[in-house]
């Protein structure tokens, strides 16, 4: 049965036969290529139906397909029924890449479309070379979004705010500083960036044009003569004018940045990293153009400074904080028998902590999976899907919150009635590779790859695993996901370093049964340097308690309780002066020690 996604379908295709273009691929993207959007950049999400933050739809005059990773499998196959587009579980092995399906699937002289401002340089490279060795073209100026979406979302407008040196720790005058002798060091006299988390980091400025995520809508030029913010005039103030001013930054209008570059000298040379700037970026700069693999802005982003780490450490507490009550609060409507949905989950946390200091967001959306809701990874209720709670099963709850001295990311998984003997196994396996890998000490140079199995061994040692990376890192009041570093299976080269906050986050999920997934905030930063060179560890960043009754004693070792022990004294000593007497003792009940 059609739906009104199966008619946008339908409308694309015939736009696309009067331009004689075979295939079109609409991503996931925005031309500042992240990760999550804006809603006037929501083309893919408005065609498709499909509201995950990862995903490419690709069209032909007969076929539709989406493909997207392992964290949207069971999401994507829900909210495409009725829309005629097929599923593709990218990542697995017997799913091909879009470039090589679209080089078996069209004929020789077709044309590919697709808008070049929505892809990366090296992606529309792959992605001709691949079409080119079978005679099918690539149209790299072909928007079908603007012809045929035509209530769509104005860019948006919210102005721009100066995010305080007490919680950044350091002018952007000086970050300036670091990013252009970065750039020198590397051949080039000015560098170019259209990452939106960046840019609010190097200014320290934040903005609400992305949900959850505090960034502008820009572009930034950095140069020894010019640092020139390109911005929507509406988004600025007397006093965000006065404060860039101040840091020597002039603006210019959004749409005035591409003529911008291609009115640049000759024999200027622009650093530039290609995975976050756009083909069409690319292909204005040209031979202008020096590349790097990682952005300076990325590199210093990643390590905070001490008045950020600082900071972190505050609002973890606050968070905490706001989880006891929260869970509190959950619990007693249960005991209590009042309805308590998966939705009611999310405004209950949102209730609890924005009540606390300097809180300024949630840092994504809410998270509660009920039972077989916790095995869609990136699960979102909304009033269709709610699940009401029972006495019964797991919920697991991935939330976090934007506060204006850190971002926070926590997930826990907690049992509503008396767990069986699986929900025990499993969660006890998925924490003995979280504790695994929050204890690892390893050499400075370690990238996330060579980190990764620590977590996953006790899971595989049972046939078990999970698809989704172990960790990723967290911005300073900015992005929930950030890089460089991650810890996942594919190997990212780039390493761990002190100052990186990354998440410690393995999970097990069975479909139509139970998700699990047990989440801190670890802080890398240096142990011990001998003969051997420097090695590095993880601080555990997050303060919340995990469920004392899914612990399956029997399959841990001494030191993996001793460890939980130890962490959950730590929680209740952070925690506890900052709670009433019904809250301290609720809180001193969920931490004792597991043989208790």
């Amino acid at each position: 049965m059609a739906n009104i996604h199966s008619e946008r379908i339908a409308a694309l295709r015939q736009f696309m036969k009067k331009a004689d273009v075979a295939a079109v691929i609409i991503p996931q993207a925005d031309p500042h290529l992240s990760e999550y959007l804006a809603s006037h950049w929501q083309a893919r999400r408005w065609f498709s139906g499909f509201g995950g933050s990862a995903g490419d739809l690709v069209v032909t005059a007969d076929d539709a397909r989406l493909w997207t990773d392992s964290r949207y499998f069971l999401q994507a196959a829900d909210q495409l029924k009725g829309s005629g587009i097929e599923l593709m579980k990218d990542g697995l092995a017997e799913t091909p890449a879009i470039a090589d399906w679209l080089a078996a699937t069209l004929r020789k002289g077709d044309t590919v479309g697709v808008d070049g401002l929505l892809f990366s340089a090296p992606a529309l490279k792959n992605l001709g070379d691949t079409l080119a060795a079978k005679g099918i073209g690539l149209n790299c100026h072909f928007d079908v979004v603007s012809p045929l979406w035509n209530d769509r979302p104005a860019l948006p407008d919210s102005k721009i705010y100066v995010h305080n040196i007490a919680y950044a720790g350091e002018r952007a005058a000086d970050k300036i500083s670091r990013i252009l002798d970065f750039a020198a060091a590397n051949g080039a006299q000015s560098t170019f960036i259209s990452a939106l988390d960046e840019i609010a980091w190097t200014l320290n400025i934040r903005c609400d044009d992305v949900r959850h995520t505090p960034v502008a809508t820009a572009y930034l030029y950095l140069s020894p003569t010019a640092r020139i913010l390109f911005i929507d005039g509406a988004k600025l103030t007397p006093e965000t004018m006065a404060y860039l001013s101040g840091e020597g930054v002039a603006t210019a209008p959004y749409p005035t940045a591409p003529k911008f570059l291609s009115e640049l000298p000759a024999d200027e040379k622009v650093l530039v990293e290609p995975a976050h700037t756009s083909g069409a970026v690319m292909d204005i700069l040209g031979s202008k153009a020096v590349t790097v693999k990682f952005s300076p802005a990325a590199r210093f982003k990643a390590c905070k400074n001490n008045v950020q780490l600082e900071g972190i450490r505050n609002a973890m507490t606050r968070d905490g904080v706001a989880l006891v009550h929260s869970f509190m609060e959950i619990e007693r409507r249960l005991a209590d028998g009042t309805p308590t949905t998966e939705l009611d989950i999310a405004e209950i946390l949102r209730r609890h902590r924005s009540a606390g200091e300097n809180w300024r967001d949630e840092s994504f959306g809410t998270i509660a999976g009920y039972g077989p809701h916790g095995a869609i990874v990136h699960y979102e209720a909304d009033a269709e899907s709610s699940s009401t709670l029972r006495p019964e099963g797991l919920l697991l709850v991935d939330s976090g919150a934007q506060y204006l001295d850190g971002t926070t990311d926590i997930t826990r998984t907690v049992a509503l009635g008396i767990p069986t003997a699986m929900e025990k196994a499993d969660f006890t396996l998925v924490m003995k590779g979280h504790i695994a890998l929050a204890t690892m000490m390893f050499p400075d140079d370690t990238r996330g790859a060579q980190l990764d199995a620590i977590a996953r061994q006790f899971l595989w040692r049972n046939g078990l695993s999970y698809l989704h990376g172990t960790g990723h890192g967290v911005g300073h009041f900015l992005g929930v996901h950030e890089g460089p570093q991650s810890i996942r299976l594919n190997y990212v080269d780039y390493p761990l370093q002190p100052g990186m906050i990354t998440s410690d986050e393995p999970g097990l999920y069975r479909s139509g049964v139970h998700g699990i997934r047990c989440e801190n905030l670890v802080l890398t930063h240096e142990v011990l340097r001998n003969e051997f060179g420097t090695f590095l560890a993880f601080e555990t960043l997050t303060m919340f308690p995990f469920d004392r009754n899914l612990f399956d004693l029997d399959i841990m070792s001494a030191d993996e309780i001793a460890w939980v022990d130890g962490y959950h004294a730590t929680v209740r000593q952070r925690l506890t002066p900052f709670l009433d007497a019904d809250a301290a003792a609720w809180l001193a009940d969920r931490t004792r020690p597991l043989k208790d």
